[in-house]
């Protein structure tokens, strides 16, 4: 007995350690996520028409009227941006579906423009090779049952609508706003049962919200990440709306977070995020938009870019502008790698240093002008890297050097000015087991 008890306490004790040390791994689904880290929002309504930001619900379905919609213009601007998708308000707070939904009488249906807008962007982005996404409010301040336990079976079946009629979702977009209906009634919405629905209908989407379960709010709408960035957090007490993490933790992510959900930024290229024709000469310009991209993407967020179509039904030509020079400015990133020839020499954890865990050392026949780093992790073994310095040397003398936290997916490093160089060394100081760093690139 006392045998089997020692030898059951041990197997509990080593269990317990291999669970403290256990690093959540992403799915395929969110690994794909990943790569498509740059995408359009567009929020697009009655709102367009009205000047508002939150509709009230009691806009009448006729203000709604976009004299040239063209879905395949959006995706042509999309494309051209180097944008890989599409999120698109479906429903927004008012309430007015922008499909004929059967379960709504605030719809496209009842407005006089009567065109089915999630079939047409659903149809251009097929064709133009886009990801297609919905933003759907849980909110809605016209539906009459609202408030009562009906509206989650209507919120249910306008899901099913969605992804049904016009799949496939890669990205279902929540919010947790939580306000009254026309009744003057707050929601208990049934988010479990939403995301059974989901799972059920389409495994691969990824879900997003304050507290994922696939992707999570970066807690600001200013567009930035965290400098350290963890994919990870812990939800267990936290819901969506009033109640989830701290601005702070949502930017960071938890270091021993319990789940994968990694950050998405979502942004306005406007003030606002519906289009107003009085915010056409304040479109964030392109380095406005690059700026973004280093503090989302390149810490390791999906960059979600709101570019909200006028009454026209179009991109504005301004933000058409802006976005061709956040492209080129994207290219010069993607599009050169200094150290594509380097000889590479690769080092495990050193014996006399026991905090330089690994090290990656690039070496150049010839000085280059570098203006900037990117760094990727090998994320299907999960997030491991917590500390490293990085140091570019031209002939073996140093001339630059800055240490960081969390590489994650993409890592890009801008330096305050250009340098010559020869080397580049990557010294991992702290790491979640061994890192798996792949090929460095220098701009």
């Amino acid at each position: 007995m006392r045998k089997s008890t020692i030898a059951f306490l041990l197997l509990l004790f080593f269990t317990n350690i291999q669970a403290q040390n256990r690093n959540p791994l992403p799915t395929n689904a969110q690994l794909k996520w990943h790569k498509n880290n740059y995408y359009f929002f567009m929020h697009f309504g009655p709102n367009t028409f009205t000047g508002k930001e939150w509709g009230d619900g009691k806009e009448k379905t006729e203000v709604f009227n976009p004299t040239q919609l063209n879905t395949d213009q959006w995706c042509k601007v999309a494309k051209e941006s180097g944008a890989k998708g599409i999120i698109i308000t479906a429903k927004h707070h008012d309430g007015f579906c922008l499909w004929p939904s059967k379960y709504s009488t605030h719809t496209v249906r009842e407005s006089g423009f009567n065109r089915d807008i999630l079939a047409e962007l659903s149809a251009s982005c097929k064709k133009a090779g886009l990801l297609f996404g919905v933003y759907l409010s849980p909110w809605d301040r016209n539906h009459p049952d609202y408030g009562t336990e009906k509206y989650n079976d209507v919120f249910v079946n306008m899901l099913q609508e969605i992804f049904q009629q016009y799949g496939p979702i890669w990205e279902l977009w929540w919010d947790g706003a939580n306000g009254e209906g026309p009744n003057g009634k707050l929601q208990v919405y049934d988010w479990k049962r939403y995301e059974q629905l989901v799972r059920k209908l389409s495994p691969q989407t990824i879900i997003f919200s304050d507290i994922g379960p696939d992707a999570r709010w970066v807690g600001n709408e200013s567009g930035y990440a965290g400098k350290t960035n963890w994919n990870l957090l812990d939800t267990a007490g936290f819901k969506r709306g009033h109640g989830a993490p701290s601005q702070d933790t949502l930017g960071t992510g938890n270091y021993k977070g319990a789940s994968y959900i990694p950050a998405e930024v979502d942004v306005s290229i406007r003030p606002g995020w519906f289009h107003r024709n009085g915010e056409n000469e304040k479109v964030k310009t392109a380095d406005q938009l690059f700026k973004i991209y280093l503090e989302s993407v390149g810490r390791g967020a999906n960059l979600l870019l709101n570019v909200p179509p006028d009454a026209r039904g179009l991109i504005h030509e301004n933000d058409i502008i802006a976005l061709k020079g956040l492209k080129a400015k994207i290219e010069q990133i993607e599009l050169k790698d200094l150290f594509k020839n380097a000889a590479l020499n690769e080092a495990g954890p050193d014996k006399n240093n026991p905090k330089k865990t690994s090290t990656w050392y690039y070496m150049l026949k010839a000085p280059a002008v570098i203006r900037g780093i990117v760094l990727e992790e090998d994320l299907k073994y999960g997030q491991k890297i917590a500390s490293a310095t990085i140091s570019l040397s031209l002939n073996g003398e140093q001339v630059y050097q800055e240490a960081i936290t969390t590489i994650g997916n993409k890592r890009i490093i801008l330096l305050p000015n250009s340098v010559q160089a020869t080397e580049l060394s990557i010294v991992i100081n702290e790491a979640k087991g061994l890192p798996i760093l792949k090929r460095a690139k220098a701009f």
